[in-house]
Order: structure tokens, then sequence, then C-alpha cells
């Protein structure tokens, strides 16, 4: 080898056999390469085939399976159709059996019943020629028995002298007679029990239910006054020529009497609501100390509104307190007026309350509804709460305000008749009314002076002293009750029934008094009646 230089590189020259090695050891690398190429794809190609070959023995092995399963399938269900087929034709056959055997026993019953029916018709034929015999015997004693009446009839026509027409007017008139006396009797037997039951049923009604209402019971004073520190303060209230106590007097709508009593004021007014407000104006004017007449109007206009306030409490607690809700704020404003207003010394709101309760009592022991008598009753003296401002009876003027303010009819009605107007028709009015009275006459409900108690027992036993015959007249049970002596010469039974009647006429008509007064007359015998 050898290598030659050119300028600055030099580059190695080969000799001929090295080329020709080189380029046979290309050729065998290139014909290597192919062969070895061709090789790989023909093992790819070996392999693809054993592939899709495994792949195509696989499906048609599943689906060999799934035919078979199919085929397995169809079998079961062919055979659980041929075997639920089977189940229906033996029950079928069983069913058909049934019916045979059914079959045959309705045969020989109705078999049994034709022979039976024969032997019936047979009995009933036999049982129809006796019957006849026995009616041809029947109608032939009959006309016997006819003939033997009208003979009889005729015998007594021609004993008596009377006409069948009069004989059977006077038959039937005894026997109405007769049965007249003995309706009477027993009507009269059983009115007397059932009166004796219900007379009996009510006192227990009405003693249970005042057991049950227990509360404390207070009556309120019907004297309003005022006590003052000393009398050098009457001449404040006064004032100067009797300007504070005129204007006093005009704010308040009452009178002011101020005597010689020491430590006391005395405050006067018909509505004593307005008397309220005026004592307890005349307090804090007092107890403040200046009294003039721009004072006294701003007193006044304050308590107004306190009272007013006090007022709508005391009516919405009486409601609560009895559970009656839903009354127009108005009605409970009337309702609450009521704690100021008395009756016989008897505070008219705790009267209210106290009939509401009895009232709801005694509706639920009749079997009534508890709460509209309890509404009846607490709404009941309502009309007492404006009887100074409007005319008429209370009752009317109760009414009048609960009808305006949308009240039931039970209600209005049991305002309206619970003294007088008593309709049966309506019997929570007749409820109300009872309530009132057990409240109104309880003992220790109404209390009165000494001064007023004594001229009342005096009325009373003057008025039945004024009667002819009257010997003496005790009044007795504080003047619910009167015993009467009458004289035994100048009187006899039935003039002591009379006296006794014409004494509780004339205490109805002559007296002013709450509940009820018993009058009673003793002579040989006694009598008894009841002024209501």
């Amino acid at each position: 080898m050898q290598s030659a230089w050119f300028g600055k590189a030099a580059l190695p020259v080969f000799s001929v056999p090295v080329l020709i090695t080189l380029f046979v050891a290309v050729v065998l690398a290139a014909g290597l390469t192919f062969g070895i190429v061709k090789f790989l794809d023909r093992l790819r190609k070996v392999d693809a085939e054993n592939m899709a070959r495994q792949i195509i023995e696989r499906a048609e092995h599943e689906a060999g399976n799934k035919k078979k399963e199919a085929e397995l399938a169809i079998k079961e269900r062919e055979l659980a159709s041929k075997t639920a087929s089977d189940r229906e034709l033996s029950k079928s056959r069983d069913e058909l059996r049934e019916r045979e055997r059914s079959l045959d026993k309705r045969q020989e019953v109705l078999s049994q019943q034709d022979d039976d029916l024969r032997k019936q018709t047979k009995m009933v034929e036999a049982n129809q020629r006796r019957l006849s015999e026995r009616m041809e015997d029947a109608n032939r004693r009959h006309e016997e028995l006819g003939k033997s009446l009208e003979m009889q009839r005729q015998a007594l026509h021609s004993i008596s002298g009377l006409s069948p027409g009069e004989a059977s007017k006077r038959l039937l008139d005894a026997l109405e007679q007769e049965l007249s006396q003995e309706m009477g009797s027993i009507i009269m037997r059983h009115e007397k029990r059932a009166a004796e039951m219900v007379e009996q049923k009510s006192r227990d009604i009405l003693l249970t239910a005042i057991q049950r209402y227990a509360a404390a019971h207070t009556a309120e004073s019907t004297t309003s006054t005022v006590d003052i520190p000393s009398d050098e303060m009457k001449g404040r209230i006064i004032g100067r020529e009797g300007r504070n106590i005129r204007t006093f007097e005009k704010v308040t709508g009452v009178d002011v009497i101020i005597d010689d009593t020491p430590g006391v004021v005395i405050v006067s007014g018909f509505d004593p609501v307005r008397r309220e407000v005026a004592r307890q104006t005349l307090n804090k004017l007092i107890a403040d100390g200046r009294i003039h007449p721009s004072r006294i109007e701003e007193i006044f206009n304050a308590t107004s509104k306190e009272i007013e306030a006090f007022i709508q409490k005391k009516g919405e607690e009486a409601g609560q307190e009895v559970n009656v809700h839903g009354v127009n704020p108005k009605v409970l404003y009337m309702l609450g007026r009521l704690h100021f207003r008395t009756s016989y010394s008897q505070n008219v709101l705790r009267h209210s309350i106290e009939v509401a309760f009895l009232s709801g009592m005694l509706a639920e022991m009749v079997g009534l509804d508890g709460d509209i008598a309890r509404r009846a009753g607490l709404l009941h003296d309502i009309g007492k709460a404006a009887d100074h401002e409007l005319e008429g009876g209370h009752p009317k003027i109760g009414a009048d305000l609960l009808k305006r303010h949308n009240e039931k009819t039970e209600i209005v009605h049991a305002a309206f008749g619970h003294h007088d107007e008593i309709i049966t028709e309506y019997p929570y009015t007749m409820l109300v009314a009872t309530a009132d009275a057990c409240s109104a006459s309880r003992p220790g409900a109404r209390r009165e002076s000494l001064e007023r108690y004594i001229k009342r027992m005096e009325e009373l036993e003057s008025i039945a002293c004024g009667f002819p015959g009257v010997e003496q007249a005790f009044a007795i049970q504080a003047g619910r009750e009167l015993r009467v002596i009458a004289s035994s010469k100048d009187t006899d039974d039935f003039k002591a029934a009379k006296i006794c009647r014409d004494i509780a006429k004339a205490f109805e008509e002559q007296l002013t008094y709450p509940g009820e007064i018993k009058v009673t007359v003793v002579r040989e015998s006694r009598f008894q009646e009841v002024a209501r």
C-alpha cells in the first residue's frame, strides 16, 4: 500500500483486489439481510395463520357449545311445558271427577227430595181432606151458634127493652169511662214518678256543680272614700273660692262631699268607673300636694288612661280564667267595667265568672256544650256595664250589645232572658238563669249594711202582718224565708193557703230582692209558696 499527498490533503489509495473484496462483502451482506427479512416475514405469516386458525377453531367450539346450550334450553322448555300441560290436564281431570261426584250427590239428593215431595203431597192431600171435613163441621157449628146467639139476643132485647144500637152505645160508654179512669191514673202515676225523678236529678246536678266550683268569694264595698292626712288638706282641695273642687267635679263628673268627718273625703258618683277614676285622681293629687285646675286635668287624663288599660286587662283575664276565647275586644272592655260594678255588694265581674263556671259544669252534666254555656254565663250581665248610659234594663242592653258584636243566638238570648224571658228552645238560657240564681242566693254572696238589713227584715214582717188573720210574722234565713202564724179561730185551711199566696204576691210586687223568698204559713196545717 502506498499513500500519496496532493497539496494539503492526502487520501489513501486502495488496490483493486481490496475493492473487489469489499464489493463482494457488501453484496453478500445485502443478500443475507434480504434473506433474513424474507425468513422473518415467512415466520410472521406462519404465526398469523396459526393464530387465525386457533381463533376459527375457538369460535367454532364456542358456536358448538352455544348450539348445544340452546338445544338443551329448548328441550328443558319443552319438558317444562309438557309438565305444566300434564299438571293442568291432571287438575282438569280431578275437577271433572269432583264435578261428577258432586253431580252424583245432587242427583241422589234430588231423588231423595222427589221421594219426600211425593210423601208430603200425599200427606197434604190427607190433611186437606181432614181440613175440609173440619171446616164443614165448623161451618155447621157456626150456623148453630149464630142461631143460638140470635135467639139469645132476641131474648135479651125482649127482657131489657133496648134496641141493638142503644145496647152497643151503653156498652161502649161504660168501656170508655173505665178506660179513661184507668188511663188517667196511669198518667198521674207516671207524671208523679217523673216529677220525683226530675226533681231529685236536678237537685243532684246543682249540688254537684256547686260543690265542684270552689272559689274565694269577695264582696266589694259600694262606698268610695279618700283618706286625707289632715283637715288642712280639705281647704286645699276646695281651693280659693272653691275653684279646685269645682274644676275637679266638672272634669271627673262626680260629686265631692266634704263634711265634718275627720280624715275622710267622700266621692259620690252614679257611674262606678267614673267614681274610681275620681278616687284615684284625688289620691294622686293629695300625694303630689300640688292641687290646682291644670294639675287636676293632667292627673285626671293620666288616671283615665290607666283605668282604661286596667279595665281591658280585667276583661281579658276574666276570659282566660273561664277559658273563653275569641271575644270582641270591645265586649272584653265592657266586661272589665263590671269589676267596678256591684249588685247588693256582690262584685258583678266575680259573679259573672262564677256563673260561667257553674253554667259550664251544668251543661256538661246534662250533655250540652260546656264552652257555649261558659261563654253565655260570662257575658249574661254585660248590660250592667252600660245600663247607666242607655235606657232599658240590663238584659235588653246586654242582648243588643252582644248582637251588634256577632255573638251566637244562644249567647244573646241568655243575656236577654236569664231573668224573665226564659224560652225552653234555648236550653243555655235556662242553665244560665239557674247558675245566676245559685250564685246570687248562696249564703255570703251578697251583703248589706246593718241598717238596710234590719229595714228589709221589718218590711217583710210588716207586709205579712198587714193581712187579716195573721197574728205574728218572723223573717229568718237572712230574709230568704218568712214564717207566718195565722189565727186558728179567724182562718181555716183554705184561708191560710190564700194568705200564703197573697203574701208571696205582695213581696213580688212591692219589694226588690235577690234570689227568692219562701213564705210558710203555720196554722193547724202548713202551706208554702215561693215568691220568684
